[in-house]
């Protein structure tokens, strides 16, 4: 039995241009496509890069955000060597022979690096008084 709609207008004319977009149709050079694909391979992969680097982000902002924070200054590594005893302000220095000395520093064990917050050690430089002896220098 024939079709009744195969005299609609209507229906030719659409059958007239899908005849006349299949004969202009044509694919686009391999070179073309390829280019395409690697854009889009491109894009995806700096994609997941970018989600990565938010997760680490986002991941590191959080486990900061859950450490304890810092109470203040930690105590020193090693206690510091205890300190020489000071002579007493009422206590006159040792006598002199009529030499010269060098002046006296108190010796204390090389600070290590491992305490940065202890603070350097400190001499004491004791001076005593130069000889008053009565001799000239040079003969009359």
């Amino acid at each position: 039995m024939p079709d009744p709609y195969d005299h609609d207008a209507l229906r030719s004319l659409f059958r007239e241009a899908a005849a006349a977009g299949r004969s202009r149709a044509s694919l686009p050079p391999v070179s073309a496509i390829a280019v395409r694909g690697e854009k889009a391979r491109r894009r995806r992969i700096a994609g997941f890069a970018l989600a990565c680097c938010l997760v680490l982000g986002a991941s590191g902002a959080a486990v900061a955000a859950f450490l304890p924070r810092d109470a203040g200054p930690g105590l020193p590594a090693t206690t510091p060597p205890p300190l020489a005893p000071s002579p007493a302000p009422n206590q006159s220095p040792p006598p002199t022979t009529g030499t010269t000395t060098a002046p006296t520093r108190t010796a204390y064990p090389p600070a290590s690096n491992t305490s940065p917050a202890s603070p350097p050690p400190t001499s004491t430089v004791s001076s005593t008084p130069t000889s008053t002896a009565t001799s000239t220098p040079f003969p009359p």
